[in-house]
């Protein structure tokens, strides 16, 4: 059962799920029903399930190469392909039925993501901005939890806000965990910005993007939060921010210690939503 686990990696759900639930209040006049966040949280964790899932099968054959990634479920031969198959499938599973149950117009776009998840995996074989792939997938994260509570697409600039930020700040995070691969990407022909650019003028890019992040983040700052009192975790997310870069060399920090940090405070600033002081 361990190796299940590990190969889903649940835990990257911390990267997501505070952003679904910030999709849903920012989209709720009301207070969510304990049913629409039971159900929102089912479909994140399905998603998250197929999107792992097709990552670690389509590149088991490149992590087989990677001395980083050999020892991985599938190229380590710990797990079989067709127990990676059934895994995703049953994570489709979750994730279909709880779209269908929240709304039959969530269910209509459910598949978009399944499109994403199944395409961003084979960008790094064509280009070396397959770091917007990533980005685009967890920015659906966001998107769904608008949709979940709009049911439609009115508002719909409002509910782009988020995703943006998502967009450009997951990319930004991509181009510093890629930094790890870059001599391998290079040397059997990956695309990626540190392979193609090298490190310092990837984490560049990196930088811009983090900063388009927070310039996002301050326009839904302005048209949607309206609080004073959530200004201070508005200033909070840009030295986060800040702090990723600063710390960019330290993959394990900056990806996995400080990102979901991040998450769980943009969710805050969400749900500070009007308050007055």
């Amino acid at each position: 059962m361990k190796k299940y686990f590990r190969f889903i990696k649940i835990e990257h759900t911390l990267f997501s799920l505070p952003l679904i639930y910030a999709g849903v209040f920012l989209a709720a006049k009301d207070t969510p029903s304990i049913q629409l966040l039971v159900l929102v949280l089912f479909a994140a964790v399905g998603a998250r399930i197929v999107a792992m899932s097709l990552n670690r099968i389509i590149d088991s054959e490149i992590d087989k190469r990677n001395i980083r990634t050999n020892s991985r479920e599938l190229p380590s031969g710990k797990m079989k392909i067709i127990e990676a198959v059934g895994i995703a499938l049953l994570g489709l599973l979750l994730y279909l039925s709880s779209a269908y149950y929240i709304s039959f117009f969530c269910f209509i776009l459910s598949p978009i993501p399944l499109i994403i998840f199944s395409v961003y995996p084979y960008l790094k074989r064509f280009t070396k901005f397959a770091h917007f792939g990533v980005g685009l997938g967890l920015a659906m994260a966001p998107l769904g939890g608008w949709f979940a509570v709009k049911g439609s697409f009115d508002d719909f600039f409002t509910g782009l806000l988020l995703p943006l930020f998502t967009l450009f700040w997951a990319t930004g995070f991509d181009i510093i965990y890629s930094t790890m691969d870059e001599d391998f990407d290079r040397s059997v022909g990956l695309y990626s910005l540190p392979s193609r650019l090298g490190t310092k003028k990837a984490l560049q890019i990196s930088s811009i993007l983090h900063i388009l992040a927070f310039t996002i983040l301050v326009l839904l700052f302005v048209l949607s939060i309206k609080s004073l009192a959530a200004f201070p975790v508005l200033l909070i997310a840009g030295f986060l921010l800040y702090l990723e870069q600063k710390k960019s060399s330290d993959v394990e920090l900056a990806f996995f210690k400080i990102n979901a940090v991040i998450g769980f405070v943009i969710l805050l600033m969400v749900l500070m939503k009007g308050i007055q002081i």
